[in-house]
């Protein structure tokens, strides 16, 4: 094994790697014998195919180029198609509109070409019994304004008429029918955001509707009918998402609470945490100790299922077996089949396994100390050693740090094997994937203890993660080098990041923002509807506590700013305009901090196209091989981005 610094060790996990598998999958549907799923593929400019698996294993994309089966909705999308039969209906991102495409033909339009481009959007959609299309549908107005945007459900009919079924609330979620024709979804109102406090409202055949669950701090998700009549959901009235089932005439009646998290908060539609069986019983995913278990319910309680995965998602019911999307530490998500009872797992879309897992860093959860919030004094990391079977580092020196900082900031870590991740332990980085306060899966207090702290707690937790992986306190085999921490995140995660440079100074050697907010007010001005009050729970409501968005707004403290620091921003974000990053880019500039920055044309809220990706992640490498002083790795030719260094 040879002796090399930190941070510049060799490696096969490079951006072309990374990008050369990074397709991500989605939605997951069920349709007789065939198997569906959706892949945002980076190769292709990020645009989402839709993948048919039949009964003999045959693979088969429905779209070709230039479709894309991806909603704008809320601006995170999903939920853009369902299948029966073998017809699919889905959203095409170019102009949001609805579309039917019957096996053998090409597809064609439901609803009419809007007024304003792609300013009708759909969602949430399934077919009724009748052939309707039952969807959630969003309108923009020729103001623009988030706050003129209507939320409804509506179902589309086969010659595009349209109805509207509920209207009203701010927002509203997984419309469905029950098996006698009642209609079920969500609703909620600002400034909640649907993980605060949302509705379930049932409306029965006759009309008459029932507030089933949630509002006044409860929050409900992903509501399923099954066949018996009753409905399925999860709802946090104990602390965490577990799972009641409701009787017409009745009360919800608990079915399962493992004391942990057994949904996630619902950023996309479409999402899927539970299944029944063709016999009735119930399979459902919840989280512990940093990965997922995944278990069917059963009179005595639960019994997991014994897998090799850490991750579950989008399950679905064929028969007496279950079809999700999983993956784990030493793979990345892929289509599986799961036989409840013999508890074989069938892989029908494998991942990529085109690198030695002697490369891979293998994810420990971690549980630090951090400050008192509510008496929540611990946080969460799920932290990966510098791995790489042919080199290691000097003799008496520990590794630098990565501390990655995930969006959201309602959202979580994941077990799951990423090359991204990879992309720096493999070089010799640590990493640290911190699930700070706020982050979902561990509970309604955890969530919450980030409720006008943000821009506090993150910060706390963040530092905390790094002082704790420098002491005594850490295992030994997990404990870096505190001068060589850097912080990076994408969206929230870029906030925090800013943040965490600007007003805990001498904390990070660096930084790297993508798509970050600088300036919270901003943000609250100019954001889209979803988002658009998310941030009167995070910081303060908005306008009347403009004081506290400028004491958080980093771009107000740039005096404080003195740690190099890298921007990367797509050029069409309309969650964080790129103006935020460029007032950011401006003030590093003014005052001579080393800082640079990339621009990418025709990129949103996320990068999707493969040569934006691999620019980011080899900029950033670059950015700290400069800032903490060591060698790119020669063979792969990377290209040093520019660091500016003078006003």
């Amino acid at each position: 094994m040879q002796t090399l610094p930190f941070g510049s060790w060799p490696t096969p996990i490079t951006s072309a790697q990374v990008v050369a598998t990074a397709a991500r999958l989605g939605e997951v549907a069920v349709d007789g014998e065939d198997v569906w799923w959706a892949e945002s593929r980076a190769s292709e400019g990020g645009r989402t195919v839709l993948v048919r698996r039949s009964p003999d294993g045959t693979t088969t994309d429905l779209l070709p180029a230039p479709w894309n089966a991806r909603t704008r909705a809320h601006e995170y999308g999903g939920g853009a198609w369902t299948v029966v039969d073998g017809t699919v209906f889905l959203t095409d991102f170019a102009d949001q509109r609805l579309y039917r495409v019957v096996p053998g033909a090409d597809p064609e339009p439901l609803t009419a070409e809007p007024a304003i481009p792609s300013g009708v959007r759909f969602a949430d959609l399934s077919v009724t019994p009748a052939g309707q299309v039952l969807c959630v549908r969003e309108t923009h107005a020729a103001s623009g304004a988030a706050a003129d945007v209507v939320h409804e459900v509506v179902v589309v009919g086969p010659d595009g008429t349209t109805e509207v079924l509920v209207g009203g609330p701010d927002f509203v979620s997984d419309p469905s029918l029950g098996p006698d024709g009642a209609l079920s979804w969500l609703q909620w109102q600002h400034p909640d955001m649907p993980w605060d406090a949302a509705q379930l409202v049932v409306r029965a055949a006759d009309g008459a509707e029932t507030v089933v669950a949630g509002g006044d701090g409860e929050s409900v998700v992903q509501p399923t009918w099954a066949a018996d009549g009753s409905l399925l959901f999860f709802a946090d009235r104990t602390g965490f998402w577990s799972l009641y089932r409701w009787r017409p005439g009745g009360e919800p009646e608990l079915l399962c609470d493992p004391g942990t998290d057994m949904a996630g908060p619902q950023w996309v539609f479409g999402q899927s945490r539970l299944a029944q069986l063709a016999d009735g019983r119930v399979v459902v995913a919840y989280g512990r100790d940093g990965g997922d278990r995944l278990a069917v319910l059963e009179p005595g309680g639960p019994r997991e299922l014994d897998t090799s995965y850490a991750s579950f998602a989008q399950l679905r019911a064929q028969g007496t077996a279950v079809v999700c999307v999983a993956g784990g530490p030493t793979s990345k998500a892929e289509v599986v089949r799961v036989d409840v009872d013999g508890g074989g797992v069938e892989v029908l879309r494998p991942a990529p396994r085109d690198v030695d897992e002697a490369f891979f860093s293998r994810p420990e959860h971690v549980v630090f100390p951090s400050t008192d919030l509510d008496g929540v004094t611990e946080a969460h990391a799920l932290v990966y050693s510098p791995t790489n079977p042919g080199f290691r580092g000097p003799e008496g020196e520990r590794p630098p740090l990565v501390v990655v900082v995930h969006g959201g900031p309602t959202a979580a870590a994941s077990p799951v094997l990423t090359l991204g991740v990879q992309y720096w332990t493999s070089r010799g980085f640590a990493v640290a994937d911190v699930d700070y306060r706020g982050s979902t899966g561990y509970g309604r207090a955890y969530r919450d203890a980030l409720q006008g702290r943000w821009g506090i707690a993150d910060l706390d937790d963040v530092v905390a993660c790094v002082r704790y992986l420098s002491s005594d306190a850490a295992p030994e085999h997990l404990r870096v080098d505190p001068a060589r921490a850097v912080i990076r995140g994408g969206s929230a995660g870029g906030y925090t990041t800013l943040a965490a440079l600007t007003f805990r100074p001498g904390a990070f050697a660096a930084g790297a923002s993508h798509y970050g907010v600088a300036d919270l007010a901003a943000l609250a001005r100019d954001t889209h509807s979803f988002e658009s009050r998310y941030l009167d729970g995070l910081i303060a409501p908005w306008p009347s506590g403009e004081a506290v968005y400028a004491q958080r707004s980093p771009i107000h403290h740039v005096d404080a700013l003195d740690t190099p620091l890298a921007v990367f921003q797509g050029a069409e974000d309309r969650v964080v305009p790129p103006e935020q990053a460029e007032m950011m880019v401006a003030a590093l500039r003014d005052k001579g901090v080393p800082h640079a920055y990339l621009l990418f044309p025709g990129e949103q809220h996320g990068f999707r196209r493969s040569e934006n990706i691999r620019a980011s992640l080899d900029g950033e490498l670059s950015f700290y091989a400069q800032v903490l002083g060591f060698d790119l790795p020669a063979e792969e030719g990377i290209t040093p981005i520019e660091v500016v260094r003078s006003a």
